[in-house]
């Protein structure tokens, strides 16, 4: 039986193959596919959904996983037949962030209040889980690794005995970054940290007094070198080679003048090249038009910025409503595709936009997709508007794309360019 398939409001270069809901969770953010399985942290809905998308052009629900009470499955890693599920106070649920300004302004460890002390009254559940996932569609819960305060935010996880983490501690303003020690996944443990000066309040570091988000959203890890996007903060390059004592690189920000919210920061190591991704975080662009940079870091000491991919024009995107800019891009996880070639991003309210990089100082445009306005709005907070946000993407070895949204569900791709 043929699936009905959505119109997309604009396609370049791209054909759409199959569309899922996800059980009537049509709300995701990151996607890993594991074994021909979608596996989607919800933004909404919580918990965590796993699609069977061996056939990619009927992709069927086959297991959905509830978050404990008040607490983020949002972001999620798999490799081989592990899978990591970060667990933290859910936000976007708390009366603190219905203002969704409130969430992305300032230090969130004085708002959630685990700066200024212990979360012992925590009603939420603050850690990482470990599933096997020898059979995707079957997650069995082995592990956990719990934290004190807010919990984790996002994972880098690839294989072997090191996984890392942004995790919000008590007695620290925000996210900062953690080695996690997997020799035994049933039995995860901290291993080492490192933070910014002026993060940790209890030591009684003294923060900057700004309105500033300076918090480490994830590192992505490549040898023994972490390339650390650190929101407001710019970017955090640190030696691992001592997994116990990360040790500072290089720290470079670039907000002001523009307007922060660094998401992720993908080093292509065989031409020197660091893709860095700025998230659009507020409506409207208030927060600026965001980029996507390219740094030139033959001197990782150094790095320096030489171009940006440019910026969707086909539609007038910073008008239709809630984010519209960058929001991820694929990690070239090495059960994926790896390219040091094309860069594949979401691009919220502009959906999906793939970059040619071969000519690294002049970036193009390829292929798009931007699907329909979502069925119904997943969006919980006030005042949000019913538009489509392209959250994640995830590329197969094949060049398949896997397309999560917060209100519009899992769309698979193919790249036609």
């Amino acid at each position: 039986m043929t699936q009905d398939l959505p119109t997309p409001d604009y396609v370049n270069n791209m054909k759409l193959l199959g569309y899922s809901d996800q059980g009537g969770r049509p709300d995701g953010v990151q996607v890993m596919v594991n074994k021909g399985h979608a596996i989607v942290g919800h933004m909404f809905s919580d918990g965590f959904s796993v699609i069977d998308c061996t056939d990619p052009h009927a992709p069927k629900p086959v297991a959905y996983v509830p978050a404990p009470p008040n607490t983020w499955n949002i972001h999620l890693q798999s490799h081989e037949d592990l899978l990591l599920v970060i667990n933290a106070k859910n936000m976007f649920a708390s009366e603190e962030f219905q203002d969704e300004e409130e969430y992305y302004k300032g230090k969130l460890g004085k708002k959630v209040g685990t700066a200024d002390k212990a979360s012992t009254g925590r009603n939420w559940t603050a850690g990482m889980a470990v599933y096997d996932i020898s059979n995707p569609a079957e997650p069995k819960k082995v592990g956990f690794m719990d934290v004190e305060g807010g919990g984790v935010h996002r994972l880098w996880y690839v294989g072997g005995r090191w996984a890392y983490a942004s995790v919000l501690l008590d007695g620290f303003t925000d996210y900062i970054f953690v080695t996690i020690d997997m020799a035994d996944p049933t039995n995860p443990k901290e291993a080492g940290r490192y933070w910014l000066p002026g993060m940790n309040a209890a030591a009684g570091e003294d923060p900057a007094q700004d309105q500033a988000r300076s918090g480490l959203h994830h590192a992505i890890v490549h040898g023994d070198t972490a390339y650390g996007a650190w929101r407001d903060g710019g970017l955090v390059i640190m030696d691992v080679k001592d997994r116990t004592n990360p040790e500072l690189i290089v720290h470079r920000n670039w907000s002001p003048p523009f307007g922060g919210g660094t998401h992720n920061a993908l080093p292509l190591p065989d031409r020197d090249l660091l893709v860095v991704a700025d998230e659009a975080v507020l409506d409207n662009c208030a927060d600026g038009i965001k980029h996507i940079w390219l740094l030139d870091i033959r001197d990782k000491a150094n790095p320096v910025s030489i171009s940006t991919v440019p910026i969707p024009d086909d539609a007038d995107y910073v008008n239709r409503g809630a984010h519209f800019g960058p929001h991820n891009i694929h990690e070239n996880r090495p059960d994926g595709l790896v390219s040091d070639q094309m860069i594949f991003a979401t691009q919220q309210n502009a959906g999906v936009r793939v970059y040619d990089i071969s000519n690294a100082y002049q970036p193009k445009e390829v292929a798009a997709f931007v699907p329909p306005e979502p069925a119904k709005l997943m969006d919980t907070r006030n005042n949000r508007t019913k538009v489509i946000q392209s959250t994640d993407i995830w590329v197969s070895k094949e060049g398949l794309c896997y397309v999560s949204d917060y209100n519009a569900g899992l769309y698979i791709l193919e790249y036609t360019g």
